[in-house]
């Protein structure tokens, strides 16, 4: 008992002696631990964060770095839509759950250069950490099966929580994957955590996150890992692959063609609603562009869902004339309900929210439809710089963040979340972070020099 008290007491005073030096690092772990937990706990940890470096600040560990400016300015221009937003008290409410776009920025500008090791230590803990959600909730589903019998809570959202989005602990899971495949030990420890993983993001059901990190894998074992040095014939089998493609051209696009006519549940993107909330009527791609009116027992597949959404965003700009500016952070709810309306699509019950309550669930569209073509500028440059440093880096958990970030966006408003905001921000200000003092203050990325 002595033993563990001394231990404990020993490692409270070497982290606190690490704050003292301005490595805040152990704090990072803690607010990315705390993500999958309420907003509460995450925003406790991330004003411990801010004020434990506000209070070690000392100006040796003063570092400007361009970079990180660009989050500064993604968040002065959504204050600016305050302006002209069509609903300001949306606007102004989801101004503070954006603001650790100014907050990780400002902790990294004030603490201590990050080198290499930490980096590396903090994608360890915090891969460990989702680890161990993900052992918590099989444990918690098979305790709900013999408690209920309903095969249903291995599955997606009832695995996890609504609230935590099945879709967005996808992406938590998938990085912490990469992570334990690119350990250099391969254990039968590590292969054991590996396939529990993989067996974990297949029972979430996110495709879009499931195809990205198998592409993430193949990248990895031909690019990145120690046999794809030994791989003479990898040009030759991406030769072929180019070849293939371009050979079977007319047969993809056919059948894209068909998918989208076809009256199919299958998707991309998770559903927003389950079918059997609804009714059995299918709505396809095309139908869900083209008909005037929906009845309240049509059900939207994910990929369906998207493109009606997609529909409403054209419309939207173009009748409301904000293509530069956009309707104001957070303030296109109305317009989308006013348009589903419209529609008369699903509008749910005393059980469930209908499709007119459901925000864009595509990034891009997102930030276009309520920042206009500047913020979606920004929201690209930001997206743009990240991959580049990423290749630059041959960092390849950082080349793994950017993808996921990247193929996300295309199904999810992730930004728009909580979670979402702290686990991008906190993730691009510690890779870039190193990609810049990588490169000693050489680096140029699109014309930004970091220093």
């Amino acid at each position: 008992m002595k033993n563990i008290r001394s231990k404990g007491i020993s490692f409270f005073q070497k982290t606190k002696n690490e704050i003292k030096e301005g490595n805040v690092f152990i704090l990072f772990f803690l607010v990315l631990f705390t993500i999958p937990l309420s907003h509460l706990v995450n925003s406790l940890f991330i004003g411990l964060l801010v004020l434990c470096s506000v209070f070690y600040f000392t100006k040796k560990h003063l570092n400007k770095k361009s970079v990180f400016y660009i989050l500064v300015l993604l968040y002065v221009w959504m204050s600016f839509s305050l302006i002209w937003s069509f609903d300001k008290s949306a606007s102004i409410k989801s101004l503070s759950k954006e603001i650790c776009f100014i907050i990780m920025p400002f902790v990294f500008f004030i603490s201590k250069l990050i080198s290499k090791e930490t980096i590396y230590k903090i994608v360890s803990f915090f891969s460990y950490s989702v680890l161990f959600y993900a052992v918590f909730f099989v444990f918690r589903a098979f305790y709900r099966w013999v408690l209920t019998n309903n095969k249903e809570v291995f599955f997606e959202h009832e695995l996890v929580t609504k609230e935590l989005n099945a879709v967005h602990f996808s992406v938590f899971v998938s990085f912490s994957l990469l992570y334990f495949i690119t350990k250099t030990s391969k254990t039968l420890y590590t292969i054991s955590i590996q396939i529990f993983l993989i067996a974990f993001l297949v029972l979430l059901q996110s495709k879009i996150i499931i195809i990205t990190t198998f592409l993430l894998v193949f990248i990895y074992l031909f690019f990145y890992s120690k046999t794809a040095n030994r791989l003479r014939l990898r040009n030759l089998i991406l030769f072929g692959s180019i070849l293939l493609l371009s050979f079977f051209y007319k047969k993809i696009k056919e059948r894209i063609e068909f998918e989208f006519q076809v009256n199919s549940e299958s998707s991309l993107g998770h559903t927003v609603i389950e079918k059997e909330a609804i009714g059995s009527n299918v709505i396809s791609m095309k139908e869900a562009w083209e008909n005037e009116k929906f009845n309240q027992t049509d059900f939207f597949s994910g990929s369906s869902f998207r493109v009606y959404q997609m529909r409403l965003f054209f419309e939207i700009m173009d009748e409301e004339n904000v293509f530069w500016k956009g309707l104001g952070l957070n303030a296109s709810y109305k317009s989308i309900e006013n348009k589903s309306l419209k529609y008369n699509v699903f509008r749910g019950n005393d059980a469930i929210e209908g499709y007119q309550k459901k925000n864009f669930h595509n990034q891009y569209i997102q930030v276009f439809a309520e920042l206009g073509f500047i913020g979606f500028m920004i929201l690209i440059l930001i997206l743009v710089i990240n991959t580049v440093n990423a290749f630059k880096s041959k960092n390849f958990m950082h080349i793994t963040f950017a993808i996921l970030m990247i193929s996300l966006f295309l199904t999810e408003s992730f930004l728009w979340r909580q979670r979402g905001v702290v686990f991008f921000t906190l993730f691009y200000c510690l890779f870039n972070s190193y990609a810049v003092s990588n490169n000693k203050g050489q680096t140029l990325a699109l014309g930004l020099r970091y220093n």
